[in-house]
């Protein structure tokens, strides 16, 4: 099930990767149907880790130091990180995820020549948005009881959104990149950099107050399951690039 590659492509002069073919995507109804049931499954452990959270680990040593590193983050806050960490919570807000999920899959045509990974941006997104917002309707988590640095929305603490969106946002992107280009350094330099935002926002949420840690990590848990169902769906492994014989010695 999931995507199909057709005929392997040449390979162009001069280039250091060989362009994937356009996947071709058989039985859609099937995908779909695995698709919802995959997001139901990653809803249902997400939900199933905040219930126990909120239940029975909620007290005790475990809150304490769940507690105890957003209070040692609030006790050493500065001006300049404050105006750092502020990066770090726009650069996962919705509205911002909106707008950059936009031009991604703009710039993804420009530089694919095709829609396909474009759309996989877009499921990326959407699947991230529908997990999340449905967990936060079944757990009810209190934010951290420290002086926030942002508006709290109305949602619940647990899990990060902001971390959920930018993991699937930038961290998703960094994968396209990496299956379409595979194999140059500038690309895996530049992956590198997206896989560093989430860990950013996360930092940030944690130190304007805004979450617990064990929030942070079920957000980035959250988009990582749904991506590797994604990827598993959409992207399939890149044939291996086949080797040329070396020609044979003249005879003498």
């Amino acid at each position: 099930m999931g995507a199909q590659l057709r005929a392997p492509a040449t390979r162009r002069a001069g280039q250091a990767a060989i362009p994937p073919p356009r996947p071709e995507i058989k039985h859609p109804v099937r995908i779909a149907v695995r698709l919802v049931i995959g997001a139901a499954v990653i809803f249902g452990f997400i939900s199933l880790l905040g219930f126990l959270y909120t239940r029975y680990l909620n007290t005790g040593p475990y809150h304490r130091a769940d507690l105890g590193v957003v209070v040692w983050l609030e006790h050493h806050r500065t001006a300049l990180w404050d105006h750092i960490t502020l990066v770090g919570t726009e650069l996962g807000k919705t509205e911002t995820a909106i707008i950059v999920t936009a031009v991604l899959a703009v710039l993804l045509r420009l530089l694919c020549r095709r829609w396909y990974e474009s759309m996989v941006m877009v499921i990326m997104m959407l699947g991230e948005v529908v997990i999340y917002v449905s967990v936060t309707k079944v757990i009810h988590q209190q934010r951290p009881p420290v002086i926030r640095l942002d508006v709290a929305p109305p949602t619940s603490s647990y899990p990060s959104g902001h971390t959920a969106a930018s993991v699937a946002l930038y961290g998703g992107f960094a994968i396209i990149l990496l299956w379409f280009y595979a194999g140059r350094p500038l690309v895996r330099v530049i992956a590198g950099v997206l896989w560093f935002v989430p860990v950013f926002v996360g930092f940030s949420r944690l130190y304007r107050g805004m979450h617990y840690p064990t929030d942070v990590a079920a957000g980035a848990l959250l988009s990582a399951l749904w991506l590797i169902l994604v990827v598993k769906t959409f992207l399939p492994r890149r044939q291996p690039r086949p080797q040329t014989a070396d020609p044979p010695a003249p005879s003498t």
